[in-house]
């Protein structure tokens, strides 16, 4: 794999596209994005080559995110540009980019090391070397450890965060290079996703691998991620498809993942939750960005305009803001704050026969679709999917516990 090479873009390095003809530097003036004019956006410029990760700080306030250009840059929201560029000259591309849960570190990924900074400093506090490519990073939830992957042997690391120590190194984690990396918010497990198409959960306690699903998709997974109460796990692959897993209860293996297809809008990227699991925000090769309503198990909305592939997304707290970084070398922020009041979602969700009701088991509300004139889903997606098993529901994928 070649040394620029990350999970958002396989195939290698290109030259920048150009700019648009006519755009403004970033922070001067909000977009409107076509048909949908209530979604603005604003285009974050300032790294001359690929954006591979992007992360929402301090409250919403800040971005953070990291290049090939080799750097690792803190943006204003507000004002739309750059404030800090992270001291310390990168020598290879940058694959990833993570914080800590008290905004106080970053942890970023390139060529054969993994690298600590502090937040309001910018200077680096450690360098773990590797033997191989670092694919990705990320800190656990409570900020003790880091995991990261490497194409070297497709292997793991667990670093101690305080210590800048290696605990575990896991050899042959996969068969193939390893995507994503990343820690359970019980900071319990590791997951990971592969070119192999597996997906594996290693547990911290045991130090071995307790899960592997090995044919959830039919083609190399770029990216994973959990919920904040850790029940489920989303992952994303080329095979157009994004698919939700119960990981908390192990309900999947009766009942398999719930599968959304992305159709022609490509391959899919990236992934992530938003903070009350409502919604899902997936990346493309086809420059789109799908928002997802969980509970109704539709796609609500996309959003088009980067130039090149969307390699990594991200979403507010407040579920106000997306976020989505490009091979095009810029960012773009969205305001999705009126969505659901945009004609084109109200006509799919009228057009699907959904309506609010109260999930009967947690009692939340969600959208429901019509099944039929007689039947009405009455749970929620994720309750539905800890629901006793069914002998209609398709067979499981294969999942087989390592010894």
């Amino acid at each position: 794999m070649a040394a620029g090479a990350c999970r958002g873009d396989p195939l290698g390095l290109g030259p920048p596209p150009q700019p648009e003809c006519g755009a403004s530097p970033a922070g001067s003036r909000w977009g409107d994005q076509e048909p949908a004019a209530q979604i603005q956006f604003k285009i974050l410029r300032g790294h001359s080559d690929t954006v591979s990760s992007c992360r929402f700080c301090i409250e919403d306030t800040k971005i953070l995110s990291c290049s090939y250009d080799r750097t690792v840059k803190l943006w204003d929201v507000a004002k739309g540009f750059p404030i800090q560029v992270f001291e310390e000259e990168h020598t290879a591309p940058i694959s990833e980019c993570n914080l800590s849960p008290d905004d106080k570190r970053v942890i970023s990924s390139y060529d054969n090391t993994v690298k600590a900074w502090d937040m309001e400093t910018g200077k680096m506090l450690w360098t773990i070397e590797h033997e191989g490519i670092v694919t990705s990073c990320n800190i656990s939830w409570d900020g003790k450890y880091v995991v990261s992957g490497s194409d070297r042997e497709n292997a793991i690391h667990i670093i101690d965060a305080a210590s800048a120590t290696v605990v575990a190194h896991v050899q042959g984690h996969h068969k193939s290079t390893i995507t994503r990396c990343c820690f359970d918010p019980d900071n319990r497990r590791v997951t990971s996703v592969s070119y192999d198409k597996t997906i594996k959960l290693w547990d911290m306690i045991t130090r071995s691998t307790s899960i592997t699903i090995k044919e959830g998709h039919t083609n190399a997974i770029s990216d994973c991620c959990f919920t904040s109460d850790g029940h489920y796990l989303c992952t994303a692959s080329w095979d157009k498809t994004l698919k939700i897993w119960d990981i908390k209860t192990g309900e999947f293996r009766c009942h398999g993942p719930i599968s959304w297809n992305q159709g022609r809008e490509g391959s899919v990227s990236s992934c992530v939750f938003s903070q009350d699991a409502s919604l899902v925000v997936s990346g493309t090769y086809d420059k789109t960005i799908a928002i997802w309503d969980t509970d109704a198990g539709c796609k609500k909305l996309s959003l088009k305009g980067h130039r090149d592939w969307v390699t990594d997304v991200a979403i507010s707290k407040n579920k106000k803001w997306i976020l989505s970084a490009s091979k095009d070398s810029t960012l773009r922020l969205w305001n999705v704050e009126k969505m659901d009041h945009i004609p084109a979602v109200i006509e799919n969700r009228k057009a699907r026969g959904s309506k609010t009701a109260q999930c009967e088991e947690c009692e939340k509300p969600f959208l429901c679709l019509r099944c039929s004139d007689s039947e009405m889903t009455t749970k929620c997606v994720f309750c539905h999917l800890s629901s006793p098993v069914r002998n209609t529901l398709p067979l499981p994928p294969s999942v087989s516990p390592d010894l």
